[in-house]
Formats: C-alpha cells, sequence, structure tokens
C-alpha cells in the first residue's frame, strides 16, 4: 500500500524535515519533498519529488500536495539569526510578522489539504510553547494551578504570552504565541473542513545547530523552574510522526519529548550545548524541580505501532 501513496513533507529543509523524507522513502512511499530554499539539498531517487514551496504561497503547496496522501506540517520559526533562510515573503525582522506567519502558513497548508481529493491525515508539527505557558496565579476553581500538571488538553494562555511583550524580563513570547495561534487556526480549519489532523507538539530539538538565539528558550529559565522545560532528538521525533500518521488510532494532540530538563546537572548539560563550551556554567542556584508534563498518550501509541500491527517503525 505505501509503495501506492504519496505523502508531502513541508517544510522538508530542516532537521526534521531531513529525517522524515528519508524514513518515509525507506518505507516504500513516493515523497514529496517542498522546501522554500535549496531544494537541491537532496540527492535523487526514483520515489523523490522536489518542489520549491514558500508556505505563504497557496497556490505553491496546493501543487506540493498534490496527488498526496498524507502530509507532515512543518514551519521552521527561525531566529533573529537566520532570517535569510525565510520565505521571502515574510517579514523576519519584526516579531510580529514571524507570527502573522507561522498563522497564514498553517491556513495555507490546511485548506490545500481540505481542497486536495486524495487526502487521508495531515500530521501537523506544532510545540510544547502552545502548551506550557499560563499564568501562575491559582484560579478559584484550582488552588494549586501553578503547580498542576499539563497535558494535551492545555492550551498556553495568549494574553499572557502577549503580557511578555515589554523588554523584560525576557521578551515576549512571541515563539509561544505563534505556536499557539498557529495549532488553533490548523485545528479550526481542519475541523471545519473535515480534514483528519494529528497535531505532534514537540519539545526543544537538539543537536546540530542548536544555540542560545532559538526561539523556543524565550523564558527558558520560567520553564525550568515550572518542570516543564523538555527537548527531544529528532530521530524519535520523527518516529513519533510517522507513528502519528500511520496508526489509525491516532487522535489529537501529542506532547512529544524524551528528555525532560529537570535537574541542575541537566540544566547544566542543555547549557553547555547552547554555548558549545567544554564546561557547563555553575548550577548550585538551581534546584530539583517535579516535572509537570508527561508522554502518557505519546507512549501508548508508540507502543501501539512498535508491536508490528502497522509495519516496523524503521
Amino acid at each position: 500500500m505505501r509503495e501506492k501513496k504519496s505523502v508531502c513533507v513541508v517544510d522538508a529543509s530542516g532537521p526534521l524535515g531531513h529525517a522524515l523524507v528519508a524514513r518515509l522513502l525507506r518505507r516504500g512511499y513516493t515523497v514529496h519533498a517542498a522546501t522554500y530554499h535549496h531544494p537541491e539539498e537532496y540527492q535523487q531517487h526514483p520515489r523523490l519529488k522536489l518542489f520549491r514551496a514558500d508556505p505563504l504561497d497557496y497556490h505553491a503547496i496546493a501543487d506540493a500536495v498534490h496527488g498526496c496522501s498524507g502530509l507532515f506540517a512543518i514551519f521552521n520559526t527561525p531566529s533573529s539569526q537566520s532570517q535569510s533562510h525565510a520565505p521571502s515573503s515574510c517579514f523576519l525582522d519584526e516579531e510580529e510578522g514571524m507570527v502573522e506567519a507561522e498563522v497564514r502558513a498553517a491556513h495555507n497548508i490546511l485548506e490545500a489539504c481540505a481542497q486536495t481529493d486524495t487526502m487521508e491525515r495531515v500530521v501537523f508539527n506544532s510545540s510544547v510553547t502552545a502548551v506550557v505557558w499560563r499564568p501562575d496565579e491559582p484560579s478559584e476553581e484550582d488552588d494549586d494551578a501553578a503547580s498542576s500538571p499539563l497535558d494535551e488538553t492545555t492550551w498556553s494562555d495568549l494574553t499572557f504570552c502577549r503580557r511578555f511583550k515589554a523588554p523584560q524580563p525576557y521578551g515576549w513570547l512571541w515563539h509561544a504565541l505563534a505556536k499557539t495561534l498557529s495549532e488553533r487556526t490548523a485545528w479550526a480549519l481542519a475541523m471545519d473542513r473535515g480534514v483528519d489532523m494529528v497535531a505532534i507538539n514537540a519539545g526543544l530539538l537538539t543537536g546540530a545547530g542548536l544555540n542560545a538565539a532559538n526561539p523556543y528558550l524565550k523564558g527558558a529559565p520560567d520553564m525550568y523552574d515550572h518542570g516543564v522545560l523538555v527537548t527531544v532528538d529528532v530521530d524519535f521525533l520523527a518516529d513519533a510522526h510517522i507513528a502519528a500518521y500511520e496508526c489509525p488510532t491516532a487522535y489529537g494532540r501529542y506532547l512529544c519529548f524524551n528528555n525532560a530538563v529537570c535537574r541542575p546537572e541537566d540544566a547544566a548539560k542543555l547549557a553547555q550545548m547552547l554555548i558549545s563550551s567544554s564546561s557547563a556554567p555553575p548550577s548550585d542556584e538551581l534546584k530539583v524541580i517535579p516535572q509537570r508534563i508527561h508522554t502518557n498518550k505519546l507512549n501508548k501509541l508508540m507502543l501501539e505501532f512498535a508491536s508490528g500491527i502497522y509495519g516496523d517503525i524503521n
């Protein structure tokens, strides 16, 4: 069945895109790899079709997904140091423009999928930052709201994210705002147009290219203090996307990470990766923090998928 199906990966130019394309080709799919820069970075393959597709260009996205049964939607949020890698139509010198760009990209991608008769499922790559940013003040309904667990039913508070637009303590949470608004846009359109969608809310993607300018890290100290600073490696994240696409029982949102930064030594190790230093900064002032988010839902999906019912995950 896989040999007869085509799937699309957009944007396929980042680490996750590359990992997904490689896995999908190994699994027998014909892959439409849509990038908005450097499509020539992929080697030729008989089942690989390359597209140059700006996610802000609806017609380009529609061309890329034409005839596909699945789409893996990735918007690689650029840092302020990587504007040259972004779509030309996106005003990435302004953080407000980055938020608007992600929302427009989500709308274009879901609308193109809704117009594609062969489309069976969309796997939408979102972020843990669309889940964890909420006010600390306990509500009347929950006297311990600041320490209560967070799960896939939780959404980041838009007003709270916008509240940090002032320069201090760490600028406004535009990455969290962009991921929350774009995912909400995708869900609204998917439900309205009858598109089967699954969202993967990923932790901070570690690996080559990770540095302190990564927009996910806005407010990282607060994430640590609240037990929600989590990371994921690209192989685990790609496997989760494949499982979400192929497993018929997959539904809704899935928190996805394989490392929780809750101990001083974990924080020091992450800091060492960010600054590319052989010695981590001191962590004497940090304390062990209870972990507030978990991957229980994803664990069940991965266990079901790895059982071999739907095929080898590799």
